[in-house]
């Protein structure tokens, strides 16, 4: 267990390390041809499943001995792999450039462990974000249902006041209809006064007209009486004369 954990973050690290330099999404570390799978161990760490692998390598059975590379695959929680490492070779490159062999593991801990922190980190810093949007977007939900129920209660307001508006505006044009019925037939009554009170007097003067025209003519009768009576009696007056002086 103690090489576990120790090879743990090696392999993470130089799996990561390879991930950068190379700019590659998901790393597959090729194994040699001569490599031969002989162990298989598991553990999880913050939502992540380690798989490490033994192989036997021919390079050093060449030199009699035998080393177990530890190649370490990281696996997140829904088994999809992520990138697979070869640890030793990290710890071959330090002891390449110089590096003791405990400080080149050291090195390779140190920096697996700090990437596996910020891999967390980066893990919990994802959660959180995700947790914040989940309440980011309830609370937008509850905001934009409150300002749809405010838009509705508004919606009805004003239908409300349109539908009282609607009403006064029909009771006063209700109204002014009545109001311009009873001027009309007040009218009405009145040119037909008018026109009664007309006829009466037309046929009022047509009457003394008639009455006037009655009595001239009675009265031209009358002088044309008298005239010829004046007539008649100037000349039998004359007449008269006429003998006395004959």
């Amino acid at each position: 267990m103690a090489a576990i954990k120790r090879v743990i973050p090696l392999g993470v690290n130089y799996g990561i390390s390879l991930t950068k330099l190379q700019g590659i999404n998901n790393v597959a570390i090729n194994v040699p041809a001569a490599s031969l799978l002989v162990n298989r161990s598991q553990c999880k760490a913050d939502g992540y499943n380690f798989k490490f692998y033994s192989s036997f390598s021919s390079k050093s059975y060449a030199h009699n001995k035998f080393h177990y590379r530890q190649i370490s695959q990281l696996v997140k929680s829904n088994n999809k792999r992520a990138f697979l490492v070869d640890t030793l070779a990290l710890v071959h490159r330090f002891e390449a450039q110089g590096v003791p062999s405990k400080q080149a593991e050291a090195i390779t801990s140190a920096i697996t462990e700090s990437d596996l922190v910020q891999e967390a980190n980066h893990s919990k810093f994802k959660s959180q974000v995700q947790s914040s949007q989940a309440i980011i977007g309830d609370s937008m939900e509850s905001h934009i249902s409150l300002l749809q129920h405010k838009t509705e209660k508004l919606r009805n307001d004003i239908e409300k006041v349109r539908s009282e508006l609607r009403y006064e505006i029909d009771k006063l044009t209700a109204g002014q209809r009545l109001d311009l019925n009873l001027e009309r037939g007040f009218i009405r009554d009145e040119l037909a006064k008018q026109n009664t009170e007309t006829s009466n007097l037309t046929n009022k003067l047509d009457r003394e007209i008639h009455a006037l025209r009655a009595q001239l003519e009675a009265g031209k009768y009358e002088v044309i009486k008298y005239c010829i009576g004046t007539l008649v009696s100037i000349s039998a007056v004359g007449l008269a004369v006429l003998r006395l002086y004959a």
